[in-house]
């Protein structure tokens, strides 16, 4: 039976680190997908075509070498439905420091009680990408700043052009 993880995120924009956790779950899984989180409170900057664009692009060439299999979703509901939707057992969580442990526990103890037959795994970002958040990559890129050290050169063309318009 191929172990199927899912790694969800709002991915707007994606960052070295969402990359960074990508080349780890892809050594753990058969099958790899991202699923993009869409929640009508928020207000992303990419649509989510364009953030499964950006996934797609960036990611297929650093899981192509693990041979692990890719796939790539939207969802507008739980996380563990989306899961069960796609046959995983496994939840992909980045954490960079002690808040998100904080934070990705009470999720995974939640998420455990709905759905226990989907676990959580807990993968700690590299000590290079560990500072870069989508929030500030957005804050940096909106107020004109290089954002090219947290995100790869597409995304960081694709933000200029968001914000020289």
């Amino acid at each position: 039976m191929p172990r199927i993880a899912l790694y969800a995120g709002s991915f707007d924009p994606v960052t070295n680190g969402h990359l960074d956790i990508v080349r780890q779950a892809a050594r753990l899984a058969d099958r790899l997908v991202l699923a993009i989180g869409v929640h009508p409170g928020k207000t992303p900057i990419f649509s989510a075509q364009e953030r499964m664009d950006m996934l797609q692009e960036v990611c297929r060439p650093v899981v192509r070498e693990t041979g692990c299999e890719m796939g790539y979703l939207t969802f507008d509901d739980l996380v563990v439905r989306a899961a069960q939707r796609e046959d995983a057992t496994v939840l992909i969580r980045g954490l960079r420091d002690g808040t998100d442990l904080d934070y990705e526990m009470q999720m995974a103890g939640m998420n455990g009680a709905m759905v226990p037959e989907v676990q959580t795994v807990f993968l700690p970002a590299s000590p290079a990408v560990r500072p870069i958040t989508a929030t500030l990559v957005r804050q940096i890129a909106k107020m004109g700043g290089d954002v090219s050290h947290f995100v790869p050169a597409s995304v960081a063309a694709r933000l200029k052009a968001k914000f020289s318009t």
